[in-house]
């Protein structure tokens, strides 16, 4: 496993659309370990591919409630209901936050490394989490959702 850089404000890749994973193989279970090592390092809620320079359609969401991590690979997000108001920051935005509103609940249906389909819940913030992640895999950034931007000041 890598600590892989990840990609900063400005860098086109980040406004691109991911493709989807068409291939389940030991090339996939590197991206992945990679992107685990990566967002634990940086203390993240989640990784997209995008974010580490790789246009494909995989994320991990770090479970803040259990400390489990999540991979989700073609994530689609079946359902949304309700609404929540918050703060949101990025990786590949350090010091850049903004409120962004974001579904309270969602139910998501992804592959699992070696291929498998399987759906799961979030709600509160790893609803929010499913969702910021999956924006990126469409090229889309919270800056770009975001009602209003917020300064470090507003952030303590």
């Amino acid at each position: 496993m890598a600590i892989r850089n990840i990609v900063q404000d400005g860098d086109p890749i980040l406004n691109k659309t991911c493709r989807p994973v068409e291939k389940f193989d030991e090339k996939l279970a590197i991206l992945l370990d990679d992107m685990i090592e990566t967002v634990l390092a940086a203390n993240g809620a989640g990784l997209a591919a995008n974010q580490v320079g790789i246009l494909r359609r995989a994320i991990i969401v770090v479970n803040i409630e259990d400390d489990s991590i999540i991979e989700l690979v073609n994530p689609e997000i079946l359902e949304s209901d309700g609404e929540q108001d918050g703060a949101e920051g990025c990786l590949s935005f350090p010091g850049q936050y903004g409120m962004v509103k974001r579904p309270n609940h969602v139910k998501v249906r992804a592959q699992d490394r070696k291929g498998n389909f399987f759906e799961i819940e979030g709600t509160e913030f790893l609803a929010r989490t499913f969702c910021h992640e999956t924006d990126h895999l469409n090229g889309i950034v919270f800056k770009q959702r975001a009602s209003r931007i917020l300064s470090e000041d507003d952030m303590e």
